[in-house]
């Protein structure tokens, strides 16, 4: 691929910071071609879609041409962030861009100034990632999507068993406290019979995102299913649980909910559990399910622990 290609398909917004070098700092190129290491790189990168591998296979044979210390790349919009090596002093950092999209930022470092030959260099191999990097980012964006309810944009089912059982083996594995909170709209049936099937899901949207602001940056929020909410609580007791599920059940009460003309108000029935010895994810679900049937019975709008 030649220099007008790349430019066309790539745009690479350079910033590099000490740009000349004295010829004691240049670092000898190994008998190699640009085309022959793009096609090894090219090849090599199409073998995974996961940005950490990728990235791993680009830094491991791209300093076959040009020898550095550390990569770093992140890609904010994807929250994806990935460093390799040490970081040193000199660096040349790119914006990559694949027609008008962007791929992230890539920053190369080491101790000695990078030489002007040497920058063209990575222009070239940089080439190589382009693609296999978007491919990965897309996948990554595929794998997102599946595990977020698509209506409230909050983990779906498949998620919440994940990160659940994930949570269960670290709390087991450490002996930490690990609760759930079941939460459910009381009458959400009402809502959907009086203003419409929008309006209530408008209203789970809503609800979703108030619990979720509730919440600490550690816990998790999933939609369990219909208007049940499942609250994952690393790191917290029965008691802090009760608290937590008490003050959700309260801001939801005073919560007033303006859509299409119409102020809607909820309020909430939990179920709160907290992780035994013995327990599974299915009995720590059960008995929050059971003591969310509880708060149910003895009259709603209240929260019920689970024996």
């Amino acid at each position: 691929m030649n220099t007008q290609l790349i430019s066309n398909v790539i745009s690479l917004e350079k910033t590099v910071q000490a740009r000349t070098a004295d010829k004691s700092d240049m670092l000898p190129l190994i008998a190699l071609s640009h085309e022959e290491l793009r096609q090894l790189l090219t090849t090599q990168l199409q073998t995974s879609l996961d940005i950490t591998t990728i990235l791993g296979l680009f830094f491991k044979s791209s300093q076959r041409l040009v020898k550095y210390s550390s990569l770093s790349f992140q890609h904010a919009a994807h929250a994806i962030k990935v460093e390799l090596g040490s970081t040193e002093e000199h660096s040349v950092n790119y914006n990559l861009n694949y027609y008008g999209d962007s791929l992230g930022n890539i920053v190369f470092t080491r101790a000695n100034r990078f030489s002007e030959q040497e920058l063209g260099d990575f222009e070239s191999i940089i080439s190589s990632l382009i693609f296999p990097l978007r491919n990965g980012l897309l996948y990554a964006a595929a794998l997102q999507n599946a595990l977020k309810d698509p209506l409230t944009g909050i983990g779906n089912r498949i998620s919440m068993q994940q990160t659940l059982q994930r949570d269960i083996d670290t709390a087991q594995r450490h002996e930490q406290a690990l609760s759930v909170l079941m939460i459910d709209i009381d009458y959400f049936k009402r809502i959907n019979d009086t203003y419409g099937h929008s309006v209530g899901d408008a209203v789970l949207v809503e609800v979703a995102q108030h619990i979720q602001k509730q919440l600490r940056t550690t816990d998790a929020l999933f939609r369990y299913g219909g208007e049940e909410f499942l609250a994952v609580l690393p790191n917290t007791c029965s008691q802090h649980a009760s608290l937590v599920a008490e003050r959700l059940r309260e801001s939801l009460e005073a919560l007033e909910i303006s859509i299409e003309g119409h102020t809607i108000k909820v309020t909430s029935s939990t179920g709160c559990a907290t992780l035994r010895a013995d327990d599974s994810q299915h009995s720590l679900l059960q008995r929050s399910d059971v003591a969310l049937y509880a708060a149910k019975h003895n009259g709603r709008n209240q929260v019920q622990l689970a024996l």
